[in-house]
């Protein structure tokens, strides 16, 4: 009699465990699959993301917008920048722990081959050692 008390008491505990993975998976599965925004404000950021390395123009247009926006990504966690704004054209890494993402606004040589230096204007966004969004800053340099 012990020994059916202690395998059923082992079932009702095998079927917790399989619930509670399978809630556990489930939330993962809505809370971390979600789609990328589409707007943030103003600006489109599907227009954004489908002109990688600003080459079809579009982002020379968008500029207005991602500027009166910048403030509503200033603390954001480098990866949920990523996913807001796509994948940078170009990543650095600088001293202390810092990290770049650079997107270009126009075309330019980075279009034929993105390790050709470019005076094209771009936005760098600066992630300090925590992996927070915090400067962005627009140039016309190429990098070093």
């Amino acid at each position: 009699m012990k020994d059916i008390k202690r395998y059923i008491g082992k079932i009702t505990l095998v079927n917790r465990m399989s619930f509670f993975a399978g809630l556990t998976l489930l939330l993962f599965l809505v809370t971390g699959c979600s789609a990328p925004p589409e707007k943030l404000g103003d600006l489109d950021l599907v227009k954004w993301r489908n002109d990688r390395g600003g080459c079809k123009g579009e982002r020379t247009a968008l500029e207005p917008a991602f500027k009166n926006e910048q403030e509503k990504m200033m603390g954001k966690l480098a990866d949920d920048v990523g996913t807001i704004l796509g994948k940078p054209d170009i990543q650095q890494l600088g001293g202390r722990n810092q990290k770049f993402y650079v997107y270009f606004l126009e075309r330019g040589p980075q279009c034929d081959d993105i390790k050709h230096k470019s005076n094209a204007r771009k936005v760098v966004l600066k992630f300090n050692a925590l992996g927070l969004l915090s400067e962005i800053t627009f140039q016309t340099l190429p990098l070093q």
